[in-house]
């Protein structure tokens, strides 16, 4: 992972429907969000929107 800028750090979001397919990288707030992340996302692949959930 990248250089973490204060309480901001970066995390992956992978695809829950077909893992590795595909993969978001953004941020997060460490002390507001401190479980983890889960966002509807596209999926190039799959050509829908599908859950993708933080991966460490």
């Amino acid at each position: 992972m990248a250089k973490a800028k204060g309480n901001r750090i970066q995390v992956i979001l992978d695809c829950t429907e077909s893992p590795g397919s595909s993969r978001y990288v953004t941020t997060k707030n460490r002390r507001t969000t401190t479980g983890r992340m889960e966002l509807k996302k596209y999926n190039a692949r799959l050509r829908k929107h599908t859950l993708h959930k933080e991966i460490k």
